[in-house]
């Protein structure tokens, strides 16, 4: 049987500030496959971004484990792609060199750096904007350039904190359909964090639901799906079926 890259067990996480303490994740327990693209929703405040700075390693549990490759993790800082929330380049660094930080950060000659970056500018659709600076691009060119940049740090797990919430609803689309061609192509295993129900029903592999906080888990879903996936299957039946199962799940009357 095939081991979990990724596995949380009875984990749990408190903050505590001027006298009190919030429960942000109570008992989650849940498993990435090799390969597989999950994606979680729940509410705000529902921990999900604490869940993905401990997967990453910038936050420690208070009670529970984390398991990589199937072995207990007590050291996880720079075992796993994160690309958080809001793009994070660096403005006074062109496309390229914001791209090429990973690498550099790695011991990487510049030169070499730059180089290795620039092939893979095509698949990101960012061959033109080498030599932009952050400012001239649009929220969708930043985007794919910290993607860019995440996956230049060459883990095989890669942690997506809401990549696209930021964005029009055309330019979503336009880089889900991107992203599930880049994850065919480089075979990565993807944790995807969202808001957005669709989102995560036509990206995902299987469906992670948190509850509002404390955050725990209420549902895994596996999605009925086929892969490539393709607009069309927003229209299906089976799609609406199971929209209407993660609302329920979300607490969400139908």
């Amino acid at each position: 049987m095939t081991t979990p890259i990724v596995e949380l067990r009875n984990v749990s996480k408190a903050f505590h500030s001027n006298g009190m303490t919030v429960q942000a994740l109570e008992n989650v327990s849940l498993h990435v496959m090799p390969g597989e693209l999950l994606t979680i929703i729940g509410p705000s405040g529902s921990g999900k971004s604490t869940l993905f700075n401990i997967i990453v390693g910038l936050l420690e549990p208070d009670h529970g484990e984390i398991c990589l490759d199937g072995e207990r993790c007590d050291h996880r800082t720079g075992r796993v792609g994160y690309m958080p929330q809001r793009d994070l380049l660096l403005p006074w660094r062109k496309v390229l060199d914001n791209a090429i930080i990973p690498l550099e950060l790695r011991g990487v000659p510049r030169e070499e750096a730059r180089e290795q970056a620039r092939t893979m500018l095509p698949l990101f659709g960012l061959e033109e904007f080498a030599e932009a600076y952050p400012s001239a691009l649009s929220g969708g060119m930043r985007q794919r350039t910290a993607l860019l940049r995440t996956i230049l740090t060459d883990r095989n797990i890669l942690l997506l904190d809401e990549p696209f919430g930021a964005l029009d609803a055309l330019t979503r689309r336009e880089l889900q359909d991107w992203l599930l061609g880049l994850w065919h192509q480089f075979q990565q295993t993807l944790i995807f964090i969202t808001h957005d129900v669709e989102e995560a029903l036509y990206l995902g592999d299987r469906v992670i639901v948190l509850s509002e906080r404390p955050g725990r888990v209420v549902k895994s879903l596996d999605v009925h799906l086929s892969r490539p996936r393709r607009r069309g299957m927003i229209g299906m039946p089976e799609f609406g079926k199971q929209i209407t199962e993660l609302l329920e799940a979300l607490g969400i009357e139908v």
